[in-house]
């Protein structure tokens, strides 16, 4: 199916409003393009550390949306522009220019699998569901992972680091806390190193589904591990849902600047003799995320690196 592309210039002031007219009048989705500057908030839920340059804000909103090309969409756009020029009467909504372009119909939620194929770590196969294990891999250890929407297929080296760590503390029976769980392929790859049981939690929702979705596939059932939504640092509701004082292991692969409030929090949750796994940082805050590791009471136990990511493993007494 081909489908119309239509880019609509508007103001930064406006795109909110403009945005929720598309809505009313039956338009699905709409992608906004602006200059404004990331809010920290922003900013801790990007699975970046070093942000892109960005040009100052402008003033200016661009507003892309679809229709079918066969649909009444001249209809709709004369109410539209109709809509605009109402706006403008009382608000600044820009020049409302609005250029049109065609485009194929895909399915964006899974063109990225051509991109993704299997893989090892160290001894590790981690392979996706709709690839089978070859000859010559039978006797590793496999692990099927669909990241789909969410954060974490192994191939990163923040991720390496974890697995590696997570697999030279975990002790049969440990009890494992994973906070920012995305695919959650650090709890499931615990579990097969022998934890008993593993909480994971993710501000995402598509991380319960991606998590629950990739468990199931790797034969893991939901009497072995709970995926909570939710952020750990501020809401206590989340805080007693994980449980105080309990944790053999926490893995935290974020960032360095969602670790440093998280780790003085994260430490209530730990047994004593509990090690704590961080990754997530960029070399250049390692000093960062150390300091706050030791600010918090821990014993820096290793550090780790690959690339230009660090690892910080700590332990608490």
């Amino acid at each position: 199916m081909k489908w119309k592309q239509f880019r609509l210039k508007t103001t930064t002031m406006a795109e909110d409003i403009v945005s929720s007219m598309l809505a009313d009048l039956g338009v699905e989705g709409v992608q906004i393009e602006d200059k404004i500057p990331l809010s920290q908030e922003d900013k801790e839920q990007m699975f970046v550390d070093i942000l892109p340059d960005v040009p100052e804000d402008d003033g200016c909103a661009y507003l892309t949306f679809y229709l079918e090309e066969k649909g009444e969409k001249e209809e709709l756009l004369k109410r539209i522009k109709e809509e605009l020029e109402a706006m403008g009467a009382y608000m600044d909504v820009g020049d409302c220019t609005i250029e049109e372009s065609e485009t194929e119909d895909v399915d964006w939620v899974n063109n990225w699998k051509q991109y993704f194929h299997q893989f090892l770590i160290d001894d590790i196969l981690v392979i996706p569901s709709w690839e089978k294990v070859k000859e010559e891999d039978q006797g590793k250890l496999v692990v099927h992972i669909d990241p789909g929407t969410a954060f974490g297929t192994g191939m990163h080296e923040t991720t390496q680091l974890c697995i590696r760590a997570i697999r030279k503390y975990v002790t049969e029976g440990s009890l494992v806390l994973d906070v920012g769980c995305g695919s959650g392929i650090l709890g499931m790859l615990a579990l097969k190193f022998g934890a008993r049981y593993c909480v994971g939690t993710d501000l995402d929702p598509c991380a319960v589904t991606a998590s629950h979705e990739n468990m199931e596939v790797n034969g893991i059932g939901r009497d072995r591990y709970e995926i909570i939504a939710g952020n750990i640092i501020d809401d206590q509701g989340i805080q007693e849902a994980v449980g105080f004082g309990k944790y053999d292991i926490v893995a935290a692969n974020i960032l360095a600047d969602v670790l440093v409030p998280l780790t003085p929090v994260i430490v209530r949750h730990m047994k004593p003799g509990a090690v704590y796994i961080t990754s997530g940082i960029i070399d250049a805050k390692e000093e960062t995320v150390k300091d706050a590791v030791k600010a918090a009471g821990l014993e820096i136990l290793e550090v780790n690196h690959q690339g230009e990511w660090v690892s910080v493993v700590a332990g608490k007494k």
